[in-house]
């Protein structure tokens, strides 16, 4: 077994393990995350060189030239940050099932075993990635746009029904529209957290792609505040990482002359969007491993609060996989690491031929 304890996770022990697992495997964790991002980067800074040399831009911001430019940089954007979130969580599903074996057999997380899992279950991987990001995308813009005029309506309803007491009105407002803020947050994070495991359930347990998402909503009762926690701690990590690197870059073009805040494409000139697309994606190569990390520790939260999922790994570590039952019988137990994968590491194999179940040496 590796030396890393595995118990019931609270919102501190999540962020801390995560940081820990992180630094532990920077440099594996960073080229593990950055083939997807990289080219994406790559696609991303030749779509932008494609669209200054399709445009001729003005100095009139609301020309019609100016106008295609933008559309056509965000649609750009936008689709290209799409496939980029779609291979993201297909890398992520490949490292789960590292993960969870260097829990069970103290085996290293590698870049090659990591994409070897990827090119196994490539095709279920795929078509788990495309749902979650369509549906949680979809999901979002609609929680999002609805949680804003609920909360637009809640406030200017408090404002005048207190609107005799101004100080009364502002002090309840906030307080309404905050609550209103959180609730919008929870119900989109309790919708996500259904999806949120899927592909560490193709993946360690070998299980469809539709069976996996009946399998991560059972798993993710009771975690919707621990994926609140990873998801603040992530994007105050990734706004930190984007403000130290953006600072720079921002004071370099100030003393070149390059005005900042205007939205004149004629004005910002190439280098600049190029180089704060690069910091961009930086930041994801370097903060997204803290998220796959965090997702992989959720979901062996979630087994171990469920199912008892420590003590499986403890006896999958000792007695080897779960004995195959015939297909007529229904099996309620999941294994600790499906049998689709190749044979444990021979330490592993050695370790168990050796120890009975209590723990004593055969002779």
């Amino acid at each position: 077994m590796s030396d890393i304890k595995v118990t019931p996770l609270t919102a501190g022990d999540l962020v801390d393990r995560a940081v820990r697992f992180y630094r532990k495997f920077f440099w594996t964790f960073v080229l593990i995350a950055a083939p997807p991002i990289l080219a994406g980067t790559v696609i991303s800074l030749l779509w932008t060189i494609l669209g200054r040399h399709l445009f001729v831009l003005s100095g009139d911001t609301l020309s019609l030239e100016n106008t295609i430019y933008y559309a056509f940089i965000w649609l750009g954007t936008i689709v290209i940050w799409l496939v980029e979130t779609i291979a993201t969580l297909i890398v992520m599903g490949g490292a789960s099932r590292n993960f969870v074996r260097h829990l069970l057999f103290g085996e290293a997380i590698t870049f090659g075993e990591t994409y070897r899992n990827v090119g196994k279950r490539f095709f279920s991987l795929l078509l788990a990635a495309t749902l979650i990001t369509f549906v949680l995308g979809t999901m979002g813009v609609t929680v999002f746009y609805f949680g804003v005029v609920i909360t637009f309506v809640v406030v200017m309803g408090v404002v005048y029904a207190l609107s005799a007491v101004p100080i009364l009105a502002i002090i309840v407002s906030i307080i309404a529209g905050a609550a209103v803020t959180f609730g919008t947050v929870w119900l989109f994070f309790l919708a996500a957290s259904r999806l949120a495991y899927v592909p560490q359930v193709i993946m360690v347990e070998g299980q469809g792609v539709f069976a996996a998402i009946g399998r991560s909503a059972t798993l993710a009762k009771g975690n919707v505040r621990l994926l609140i926690v990873l998801f603040v701690f992530t994007l105050v990590a990734t706004y930190s990482a984007l403000a130290l690197l953006y600072v720079p870059l921002a004071w370099y073009a100030s003393a070149n002359g390059v005005q900042l805040m205007v939205f004149d494409a004629d004005l910002t000139p190439a280098w600049y969007e190029i180089a704060s697309n690069l910091i961009w994606q930086i930041s994801l190569i370097l903060l997204s491993p803290v998220w796959m990390v965090g997702l992989c520790l959720l979901y062996v939260d979630g087994r171990i609060r469920n199912e008892g999922y420590d003590i499986e790994l403890m006896a999958a570590a000792r007695l080897g996989d779960m004995p195959i039952v015939p297909d007529t019988y229904l099996n309620p137990l999941h294994p600790a690491l499906s049998m689709s994968d190749a044979a444990p590491s021979a330490k592993a194999v050695e370790r168990r031929s050796t120890t009975t179940t209590l723990g004593l040496r055969d002779d």
